[in-house]
């Protein structure tokens, strides 16, 4: 599961930097200026859940089922959460209406909220501390 979620974490940052570049460059003069600070808003949380994953996949004090749970919250809820807002910044350029799935942004959201869950619960049935 390590190597998982180090792959998961990479492939995340990577596409935050390079949907954050788009962002800034391709966006600008194709939304308003509200929708690119909402835009942002996605990146910067899929970017958070990438190092999330980068540091508890290279530590050991959170349990490999918790990495299990983990991983699967983070990239669920990532997917929901940056996936819908990116969807919804730019929905005057696509034929889909992203408003009719906005519900799905919190949703991924509370995924999110509950894998820093998961690390908390495994670091607090530590038997030892370092």
């Amino acid at each position: 599961m390590n190597k998982k979620m180090l792959m998961l974490g990479t492939i995340l940052g990577l596409l935050s930097v390079i949907l954050g570049a788009f962002g800034a460059h391709g966006l600008k003069d194709l939304v308003s200026p509200e929708s690119i600070v909402s835009y942002e808003t996605g990146v910067k949380y899929q970017m958070y859940h990438a190092f999330l994953l980068l540091i508890v996949g290279g530590q050991g004090f959170v349990s490999q089922k918790g990495k299990t749970v983990m991983f699967y919250l983070i990239l669920v809820g990532t997917i929901l959460f940056s996936g819908s807002i990116y969807g919804l910044a730019t929905n005057n350029l696509s034929a889909f209406d992203f408003k009719s799935i906005a519900f799905v942004t919190p949703l991924g959201g509370l995924f999110l909220i509950v894998s820093w869950g998961v690390m908390l619960t495994n670091i607090l049935k530590q038997k030892h501390n370092n």
